[in-house]
C-alpha cells in the first residue's frame, strides 16, 4: 500500500512517522499493493485531529478522529478503518485481497462488529429548482435537514451543502 503522510498546524516527529507506517501496513491484509493511504495530522481548537482515508479500487474508507494525543489517534482511526472494512466485507468480497478474511485475528478491533443489513425504507421526489449556495444554505437552515440538494444557477450542476461537525457548511460540486 502506498502511503502519504500529510500535516497542518503540526510537526511529525519520527518516531510518530514510523509508528503510523507500521500501524497502517498492518492493513495490507485487506487492501491491493495499488491501494493508497493518506494520513492527515493536525492541531486544531486545541486538539490533535487525525484523517486517514485509504482508496482501492473503487473502495473509498475514511476516518477522522480528535483527541488530546495523536498517538492515540492512530489506533482509534484505524480500529474505525477496520471496522469499516468488516462491515462491508460481503459487499466488497471481491475488492479486498482474496485472503483479507482468512486470518481470525482482527488488527485494530477486540471484537468481529456486527453487520446491519439497513435498507431505504423511503424515497422522496423533489423537483430541482436553480439557485445560488448562499440560498441554499438558508433553504437548509429552514429545513432542519443535514444536508440540502440544488441545481447551482450558476454552473447548471447538481450541487450539494451539508452542516459539518464544527456547525459550519460544507459544499459538494459533482462532476460528471
Amino acid at each position: 500500500m502506498q502511503l502519504e503522510i500529510l500535516s497542518k498546524n503540526y510537526n511529525i516527529s519520527e518516531k510518530l512517522k514510523d509508528i503510523i507506517t507500521k500501524k497502517i501496513n498492518r492493513l495490507d491484509r485487506y487492501f491491493n499493493d495499488e491501494a493508497k493511504a493518506q494520513v492527515y495530522c493536525k492541531y486544531e481548537n486545541g486538539l490533535y485531529k487525525m484523517e486517514i482515508t485509504i482508496k482501492d479500487r473503487y473502495t473509498f474508507f475514511r476516518s477522522e478522529v480528535a483527541s488530546d494525543n495523536m498517538y492515540v489517534n492512530i489506533d482509534t482511526a484505524l480500529s474505525k478503518i477496520e471496522r469499516q472494512v468488516y462491515k462491508n466485507k460481503d459487499k466488497l468480497k471481491d475488492k479486498f485481497k482474496k485472503t483479507s478474511f482468512d486470518i481470525p485475528e482482527l488488527e485494530f478491533l477486540s471484537d468481529e462488529p456486527k453487520v446491519v443489513h439497513n435498507k431505504v425504507t423511503r424515497t422522496k421526489k423533489f423537483e430541482l429548482d436553480p439557485t445560488d449556495v448562499e440560498d441554499a444554505i438558508a433553504s437548509l437552515e429552514m429545513t432542519d435537514h443535514d444536508f440540502y440538494v440544488f441545481l447551482n444557477a450558476e454552473t447548471g450542476k447538481v450541487n450539494v451543502v451539508y452542516r459539518r461537525h464544527d456547525n459550519d457548511f460544507g459544499h459538494i460540486e459533482l462532476e460528471y
